[in-house]
């Protein structure tokens, strides 16, 4: 696959699509057994309580796989992210009802880095239930 933006059609300040990804407690269930996460506090309401937290959260690597998603449903490429990483800032508090928790997500292109490589900086900002739960959110993006 490649990259279907190009480079030449971005400035900084282009505006991503930006995403909403519900989390539910199935959703964590299913992220545990893909990923081989089964830390309780993901799964247990109980536990999750006892060790201080609010209730069930997100994993943190799921929340951030849902937050690149922005960037690479814009370019059309997952191999287009040659960095990212993130600052966990928040957790994503997930309620045991019909609606769980959304994550939303924007993004935008902060610079361009680099005009041989044909790279972008695209900064994210990740909330749920109006607090950012991701910080310093990062991509290195190669377009075509």
């Amino acid at each position: 696959m490649a990259a279907k933006i190009s480079y030449d059609d971005v400035e900084a300040g282009t505006e991503l699509p930006a995403q909403s990804f519900p989390v539910t407690r199935d959703t964590l269930v299913r992220y545990a057994g893909a990923s081989g996460d089964f830390n309780p506090i993901h799964w247990n309401e109980k536990f999750a309580k006892e060790v201080g937290l609010p209730d069930v959260i997100a994993h943190g690597m799921f929340t951030m796989a849902a937050a690149v998603r922005v960037v690479t449903d814009w370019t059309g490429d997952p191999g287009s992210v040659v960095e990212y990483g993130v600052r966990f800032t928040k957790p994503v508090v997930v309620p045991n009802d019909d609606q769980g928790a959304v994550v939303e997500v924007s993004a935008k292109v902060a610079a361009k880095l680099d005009d041989e490589a044909r790279t972008v900086r695209v900064d994210l900002t990740a909330t749920s239930d109006g607090k950012k739960v991701l910080g310093m959110s990062r991509a290195v993006v190669r377009l075509a």
